[in-house]
């Protein structure tokens, strides 16, 4: 898996991952929103116990704490994208 981050800001970080076919992000989760945006390939996105086939073109939004993994199916890039001091007052 190849991660690099292109924005990293008080409000948001933005990392753009490669996974080859078979590659995967184990089941975690994360203290703050996200969103994954899949930029080309097939991966199967799991959302609290719910696995689903997505390709180039979806996204889905996380809310904090929901346990998720990614296993790509073919070579896949995907965008990922967590919202800092989401709900904070600006």
């Amino acid at each position: 898996i190849v991660s690099k981050t292109v924005l990293a800001s008080d409000h948001a970080k933005v990392v753009l991952m490669a996974l080859d076919a078979g590659q995967e992000l184990s089941e975690h989760t994360a203290a703050m929103p996200a969103v994954i945006q899949l930029m080309e390939g097939q991966a199967e996105v799991t959302l609290g116990g719910d696995a689903h086939r997505l390709g180039g073109g979806a996204w889905v939004h996380m809310p904090p704490h929901l346990l998720h993994s990614v296993r790509a199916v073919t070579p896949t890039i995907l965008l990922l994208t967590l919202f800092k001091n989401a709900g904070a007052a600006s």
